[in-house]
């Protein structure tokens, strides 16, 4: 594993973000919990373990306290869409509803970065569901701006 948050977390007052172990699972469980109303731990545990073998670095976690407060699942792929370009996608963020404003998903996001940069990547994209309140707000806070991409959905 080459990740800076596992070598040398990154802290900032009270938050710090470090690489994603799988004694994490039940934190996670509990966020997702938390923000969904729903508990999934099979769900959690196929993609915790999904990470952990196909892209340590690109799952974080935030502590404050000792508590694991937030999470995000990110990976680095190049050639999907059509697009060429060595791409850092985030594709999984949570934050404990109790610890939300203290900046932890900037905290993570910035770590994340990191990683995708270090390892080549040149721009970093996300999906945003609209219905989920605040999401959009946060990812224009870091910088993102909406894309030409289209998502399309056929359910089955």
């Amino acid at each position: 594993m080459n990740t800076e948050a596992s070598a040398t977390p990154t802290a900032s007052s009270d938050v710090t973000v470090r690489a994603l172990e799988d004694v994490d699972l039940d934190d996670i469980v509990r966020i997702d919990e938390l923000i969904t109303g729903h508990y999934r731990p099979d769900t959690w545990e196929e993609r915790v373990t999904y990470y952990l073998r196909r892209n340590p670095d690109g799952a974080l976690v935030a502590e404050s306290e000792g508590e694991v407060v937030g999470f995000m699942l990110g990976d680095i792929r190049g050639g999907e869409f059509g697009l060429d370009e060595l791409t850092g996608w985030i594709e999984v963020l949570g934050v404990d509803p109790g610890h939300r404003g203290k900046a932890i998903g900037r905290h993570l996001a910035t770590t994340m970065f990191t990683h995708f940069q270090t390892e080549g990547a040149q721009v970093v994209r996300t999906m945003v569901d609209e219905t989920m309140d605040g999401i959009e707000r946060f990812f224009l806070s870091l910088g993102f701006a909406p894309a030409p991409l289209k998502p399309f959905v056929k359910r089955l």
